[in-house]
């Protein structure tokens, strides 16, 4: 199976059983061409080994042994969302951290969950509520006032905190920040090529709507890709749409 319809595959399948490291690794590709996830994972795989199934044995072992940190002198380096990169450089951004806690930390049988807190993503102990985890301060161990703390140092003392910032989302949901995160970057950037894999990759998540798909075509139009652009319209079936698609169509006459 190709690398986009393997990304499909998992992301319209159980919410529960969406491998988050197998996910980040395909999106990764898309920019790394070539790239070999089954050894990515087979990395991965190598960082769990001889690990006490401990979350404080995990924290000191990829933060203090093998020294996984954020990168906060270049946060919107595109590396720091790639997840191969991440295990070459051990830099990244609270996501990515958290991803590569959260799936070494289901090897050794740690259950984790990710916290989209707005602004800052964190980990949260499965088995202990009151216990989160931050990634980019090198594992740092945080309780609720701890991560709120976190919140208002970035958003202001007098930004609103709602309790709900620290509950568990699922894995489409984290993916689709990964996407997000990335989407923002390509533009920061200008890398048109690549916001149009980010747009395409987005387009197969199950809460994308039509205003996703009409900014892919868009921006395939604009690149160019003018029968690209216009097949995604056509999926929308509606008038005005199939009728871009048309005008599409006839630029490449």
């Amino acid at each position: 199976m190709d690398r986009f319809g393997r990304f499909r595959e998992l992301l319209v399948g159980p919410e529960a059983a969406l491998p988050l490291d197998e996910a980040s690794l395909l999106i990764a590709s898309f920019a790394h061409p070539g790239l070999d996830v089954g050894a990515q994972l087979t990395r991965l795989d190598a960082l769990a080994e001889g690990v006490a199934p401990t979350l404080d044995a995990l924290r000191r072992h990829l933060f203090g042994e093998l020294g996984f940190a954020g990168d906060a002198d270049d946060y919107y380096d595109p590396r720091n969302s790639f997840l191969d990169d991440v295990l070459d450089r051990r830099l990244g951004i609270p996501i990515t951290l958290s991803i590569l806690l959260m799936e070494v930390g289901r090897r050794i049988g740690v259950p984790l969950d990710g916290v989209s807190m707005p602004g800052h993503f964190l980990v949260r102990d499965k088995v202990d509520h009151r216990v989160f985890v931050d990634p980019f301060a090198r594992g740092a161990e945080l309780d609720r006032r701890g991560a709120e703390a976190r919140f208002h140092g970035i958003h202001g003392p007098g930004a609103v905190f709602d309790p709900g910032f620290l509950e568990p989302v699922g894995r489409r949901s984290i993916v689709a920040r990964v996407l997000a995160n990335l989407e923002r970057v390509a533009v920061q950037r200008g890398e048109r090529s690549m916001l149009a894999w980010v747009l395409q990759l987005r387009a197969v998540l199950p809460d994308a709507d039509v205003s996703d798909r009409r900014r892919l075509a868009r921006v395939l139009a604009s690149s160019g890709r003018y029968d690209e652009a216009a097949d995604v319209l056509d999926q929308l079936a509606g008038d005005a749409d199939s009728a871009a698609a048309r005008r599409l169509r006839a630029r490449l006459n």
